[in-house]
């Protein structure tokens, strides 16, 4: 019973002791938490007490003198060095910011004494101290380093603050203002002192100085209009010289220096106008030469591209590029390592090149759609990173680049019209015998020689085609650049005529199909640029002056040229799968279309020069049928090689088969293919409008039934498909062409053209559609009408003027001769084409009102200039022959093509053979141009005489 009793007592006595524990415990923990927390207290206090201490030790010991604000006394440089020690050991940046800019005036002050008591530097001669000196110069220079890049050059209190950080950098790092050394005395220790600036410069760019100036300069030059003085500017580029100088220019500081100064956007060309100077050390030290020597490597070009972004590599280049301009003799003797390089870093820059826009991709003012991000300071300089790109295009540089290819003399071309044979023409074969045995006699080049020119030629082409494919928003500047000397692309055609064999050349095609072979990259770049030469030149320039070709020179291109895509294609020298976007081929085939256009609208080649006569007509048209690839894409992209007459019978052969495959036969008039209209003759036009322009295509195709209701309201006799159809078409054609219904307009030459002003009539657009269809079933049948058109509009019809070479201004005459003659005057103006006060806009009198129409938006407040003149000119001709019809001429192009397969089109490549198609030789064609020998073949086709 009393055992009971006790066990409560028992466990109350237990939970008891154990709460006293847990109580002492946690008493404990108080205790010393307290104690802690009075330690971190008193601790903080102290260390306050200790940085005011400081801090107004510090304000009192550079006290500014009376009357001065900034000017302090001197001190004795050890007591200095013990404030300076307690200050570095609590420094705050925000609360010290000012006393380190006091104490960098003072010490730069205390330079400028020969007192050993009081300059600073001279406890570094000190043995006990020496270490500890050189330590506390190093880590306070490191603090200056710190504040350049937070501080901002555009305030003007930060940017005097980054001029005396800047100072004193530059004074502790050379012994050449400290007036302590300018004592005798002290002149055997100056080698010592040198190694002490050497070991001081070694620590901040260890420690990251040259990042620092990076982000100052940026922050000072990455902007519309820079915002460094030139001091502040100056003192960046000497400090961050001086090591490379100390160390002789080793890798590992060039490399820093490329990475960290040259990759600041056009930091040479801020340098050129604000510190030439600095451009002078760079000279003097052949800095260009040394960067290139480093750079030559590729695996140094792999790592200072993976540092920088894309973008900072782009203004690196521009960096290089401008100290090419600037060093033209190392650039003489660097050539192949320049070339090189600069094509590496456009190879790397074009890695990150897309074609499209997506939500990955960033636009670049340069480089178009970017997969990397853009800073967006870059944007603001990109002006000046261009105008250093576009040093490479420039006259200077193209001449010591191709310096060896200008070098050349090209033998002499009689500049005649092919034609008639001069008695000079019917003795070439002699001449070039002569010329022939004399150049193996007096050659003064070895094979050596030639070589290497060919190696140079290659690679700058190389350089220049990657240029192109990587900076696409500048392309065109570039090929103008090229383009635009003098004789550059006439010595560059006469290197390929001489070096460059047709056969030789498939042969490494059919072995190695990349677009990067030597022959490959000159005959693209020559290809790129001559078409876009050839676009812009006119017929004066082209045909009397003959510059920058002589027209026997551009025959041979047009032969050289036909016979490379001919045989590329059809020996299946490259797989035909992609052949078509083969860079050589693309550059080949736009260059060789561009060259038989232009022997199109005025001959200079002689007859039958564009055909193949290696492959019979028969045979091509016989792989055709066996379904050729090779026939098919010939036929697409160059059909002029085979004879007119048989394309137009392969065009009848195309509409015969798809007549046969939809069923037409002419004697099924009641099958549902066929379709009745009634036309009272009174209301051709409205009738056949009404009733055939709502019809599907495939039903027009098919057989129209026409039936003629007469004056009277009766039925007149004869319904079939083949004269009263004819008929019907022809009495449609004749009242919509006539000009006074205003849908149509005559040039001076009565060829029809849209009229700009056919809104006046009532759903023009339609009737524009309409009258394409109407003459596409005229051509579907084979019925030749005589509508003679304007040879712009045939090419509108056939689609060439979407075609990136298509010069509206060579067409122009066709339309408005008086209008091309004006532009050309203009043209070629020799005085100051401001003084002609053109901007881009002109009025016309549309109807009795004067109307001003804009060629680009805001074109009245934009001036003709020289070098805004070719662009005026050319937007001049495609306002008149495009802009002003584009909607008439859009609906009767889409009327036309519903009925006529738009790739049965491809058979004609010029006007005047599509206008033969419509007319026959019964219309008032330009013989010249389409040779009457080709045209012959419609005679036995079925004319509709007027």
């Amino acid at each position: 019973m009393f055992a009971v009793k006790a066990e409560p007592k028992k466990t109350e006595f237990l939970e008891q002791a154990k709460s006293a524990r847990l109580e002492r415990a946690n008493e404990k923990k108080r205790e010393e938490a307290c104690i802690e927390i009075q330690a971190y207290v008193r601790s903080f206090i102290v260390r306050r007490r200790l940085q005011k201490q400081v801090r107004e030790e510090f304000d009192l010991f550079f006290q500014p003198c009376n009357g001065s604000e900034t000017i302090v006394p001197p001190k004795p440089a050890i007591d200095v060095y013990k404030l300076v020690r307690k200050l570095l050991f609590l420094y705050s940046d925000r609360s010290d910011r000012e006393r380190l800019e006091v104490l960098c005036r003072y010490l730069v002050a205390s330079m400028d004494t020969d007192s050993t008591r009081d300059c600073y530097i001279s406890l570094a001669l000190n043995k006990d101290l020496m270490l500890d000196c050189i330590q506390q110069i190093k880590d306070l220079l490191w603090l200056c380093c710190l504040q350049l890049k937070t501080l901002k050059p555009d305030n003007p209190n930060d940017a005097k603050s980054i001029n005396l950080h800047l100072h004193i950098l530059v004074t502790f790092t050379s012994t050449s203002t400290w007036k302590m050394l300018k004592n005798k005395s002290m002149e055997p220790l100056r080698a010592s002192l040198n190694q002490l600036c050497n070991n001081i410069m070694g620590h901040l760019h260890q420690s990251g100085m040259y990042s620092a100036l990076q982000e100052l300069l940026s922050k000072g030059l990455a902007r519309a209009k820079p915002c460094l003085k030139h001091a502040t500017l100056s003192a960046v580029i000497t400090l961050a010289l001086r090591p490379l100088v100390a160390a002789n220019f080793s890798e590992n500081l060039i490399n820093l220096f490329v990475l960290h100064i040259l990759s600041v956007p056009a930091v040479v060309q801020h340098l050129s106008v604000m510190a030439p100077e600095c451009l002078a050390v760079f000279m003097s030290n052949g800095l260009f030469k040394k960067c290139l020597e480093m750079l030559i490597s590729e695996q140094s070009t792999r790592i200072v591209f993976y540092s920088l972004e894309g973008n900072y590599a782009l203004c690196l280049l521009g960096n290089i590029i401008q100290l090419a301009d600037i060093e033209k003799e190392q650039l003489s003797t660097g050539l192949v390592e320049f070339t090189v390089v600069v094509s590496r870093l456009l190879e790397r820059c074009q890695k990150y090149v897309v074609n499209k826009k997506s939500n990955l991709t960033h636009w670049h003012p340069v480089l178009g759609w970017f997969s990397q991000k853009t800073d967006v300071r870059l944007h603001d300089a990109m002006t000046h990173v261009v105008e250093q790109l576009s040093l490479l295009w420039s006259n200077n540089i193209i001449k010591i680049l191709f310096a060896e290819l200008l070098a050349v003399e090209t033998p002499h071309e009689y500049p005649t019209l092919l034609g008639a044979q001069t008695p000079q023409q019917a003795n070439r074969p002699k001449d070039l015998l002569k010329k022939a045995f004399s150049s193996r006699q007096n050659a003064h080049k070895s094979n050596k020689q030639e070589q290497n020119e060919s190696v140079i030629v290659t690679l700058v082409c190389a350089l220049y085609q990657t240029a192109l494919s990587t900076l696409t928003q500048l392309r065109m500047n570039i090929l103008t650049g090229i383009s635009q000397h003098e004789a550059l692309l006439s010595k560059l055609w006469h290197y390929i005529h001489t070096h460059v064999r047709l056969k030789s050349l498939l042969e490494q095609l059919s072995n190695n199909s990349s677009s990067s072979l030597p022959d490959c990259q000159v005959l693209i770049l020559f290809c790129d640029c001559a078409s876009y030469l050839i676009t812009i030149l006119d017929d004066i320039e082209m045909y009397e002056q003959q510059l920058p070709f002589r027209l026997q020179q551009v025959a041979d291109m047009g032969l050289f040229f036909n016979q490379l895509v001919f045989r590329v294609v059809w020996n299946n020298v490259i797989d035909i799968r992609v052949v078509a976007n083969h860079s050589l081929f693309v550059g080949a085939h736009g260059l060789l279309t561009l060259l038989h256009e232009r022997d199109c609208r005025r001959q200079y080649a002689p007859k039958n020069h564009w055909l193949i006569k290696d492959v019979k007509a028969s045979a091509f048209l016989g792989e055709l049928e066996h379904g050729k690839k090779a026939a098919s894409l010939l036929l697409q992209k160059v059909a002029f090689i085979i004879p007119h007459k048989e394309r137009v019978l392969l065009f009848r052969k195309f509409v015969n088969g798809e007549k046969a495959a939809m069923g037409l036969t002419e004697s099924v008039f009641a099958s549902p293919q066929s379709t009745l209209i009634t036309i009272h003759r009174s209301r051709i036009i409205e009738d056949g409008y009404r009733q055939l322009a709502a019809i599907p295509a495939q039903a027009l195709k098919g057989v129209i039934r026409v039936k003629f209701v007469n004056q009277q309201g009766l039925d007149e006799a004869g319904i079939d498909q083949d004269g009263v159809f004819k008929e019907f078409l022809e009495e449609t054609i004749k009242r919509v062409f006539d000009p006074s219904l205003n849908l149509f307009k005559v040039t001076s030459e009565m060829r029809l053209y849209p009229s700009p002003t056919s809104s006046v009539q009532d759903n023009h657009l339609l009737l524009f559609e309409f009258v394409g269809r109407m003459l596409g079933k005229a051509v579907y049948e084979g019925i030749v009408v005589e509508v003679p058109f304007a040879p712009f509009f045939l090419t509108h019809v056939l689609g060439h003027h979407y075609r990136s070479n298509y010069s509206s201004i060579d067409e122009l005459p066709s339309l408005d001769p008086e209008l091309y003659k004006n532009l050309t005057y203009i043209k070629h103006y020799e005085g100051d084409v401001a003084d002609l006060e053109l901007n881009f806009s002109f009025d016309e009198d549309v109807m009795g009102r004067l109307i001003n129409h804009e060629l680009v938006p805001g074109g009245k407040a934009i001036s003709v200039t020289r070098e805004n003149m070719i662009y005026y000119v050319h937007m001049m001709a495609h306002f008149r022959m495009h802009t002003q019809i584009k909607e008439q001429s859009n609906a009767f192009i889409r009327g036309f093509r519903s009925i006529i397969n738009p790739d049965w089109l491809s058979l004609f490549s010029r006007a005047p053979e599509l206008q033969c198609l419509i007319s026959g030789d019964t219309a008032e064609i330009d013989m010249q141009d389409l040779r009457f020998d080709e045209c012959s073949f419609v005679c036995s086709l079925k004319v509709i005489k007027q």
